[in-house]
């Protein structure tokens, strides 16, 4: 069972969401705005929470932007929008998975299993590093879960952070995109444009580009090694 907050401000599939996730065993709540699912959030703890985005007081985007200041939790996001800029860049603001609208509700519950079944392997993997990292001017604390460059924070994304550690914790060492789907995703499998995005916008933190890498070099068909500049 989980407990799931349902942010969706349409009645009719509001309802049809909290009648299938209560017959499959979920304990929910229901809100209609960002403002309510704010407060919900601060006052009751989630395991997961499925986000419209077309809400009447915020857009769900900014909405996830505040969500992601006061926790962690998996936010799925439920949208009828299919830009591919926009839903990498929600992706980006730290959602765990998208639906395109409108879904099945077989196919939102395979989607919420899989991110509970990440969140979950997550919270009960290894106990992170004590020692701070160091690869060149890049210093990594995986339990403050802090990082910066040359003496400089970081503003990173949970995922983001996930995987500069990762491959700090590996320098020199070519890491594979089925390893990183798997340590860094907690996925067997997975699209490869999603490791992409996020080399991307953290190349972008470190101040560097894919045709002129400091610290992330990308090897063609092999994968991504993360190492000091030379």
């Amino acid at each position: 069972m989980a407990r799931v907050l349902v942010v969706e401000d349409d009645q009719f599939v509001r309802s049809a969401l909290i009648r299938h996730l209560t017959d499959a065993g979920h304990a929910v709540r229901s809100v209609g705005t960002a403002l309510e699912a704010l407060r919900e959030v601060a006052q009751v703890g989630f395991d997961v929470v499925i986000l419209d985005l077309g809400l009447p007081d915020l857009d769900g985007g900014e909405a996830l932007k505040m969500l992601r200041g006061i926790t962690d939790v998996p936010v799925i996001i439920a949208t009828a929008r299919d830009d591919e800029a926009e839903i990498v860049r929600l992706l980006n603001d730290g959602a765990d998975d998208y639906l395109t609208k409108p879904f099945s509700v077989e196919h939102l519950s395979a989607r919420m299993t899989a991110v509970l079944r990440r969140s979950r392997a997550g919270a009960a993997g290894v106990e992170p590093p004590s020692r701070v990292i160091q690869v060149g001017g890049l210093s990594i604390d995986p339990l403050r879960r802090q990082a910066e460059l040359d003496g400089t924070a970081l503003d990173l994304t949970r995922r983001e952070f996930d995987l500069l550690a990762f491959l700090a914790g590996r320098p020199g060492v070519v890491v594979s995109r089925k390893e990183l789907l798997a340590e860094v995703w907690q996925q067997s499998y997975g699209d490869d444009q999603t490791i992409d995005v996020h080399l991307s916008w953290l190349r972008r933190k470190l101040g560097e580009t894919a045709a002129k890498p400091r610290y992330l070099h990308t090897l063609r068909g092999v994968g991504v090694k993360l190492e000091p500049p030379q």
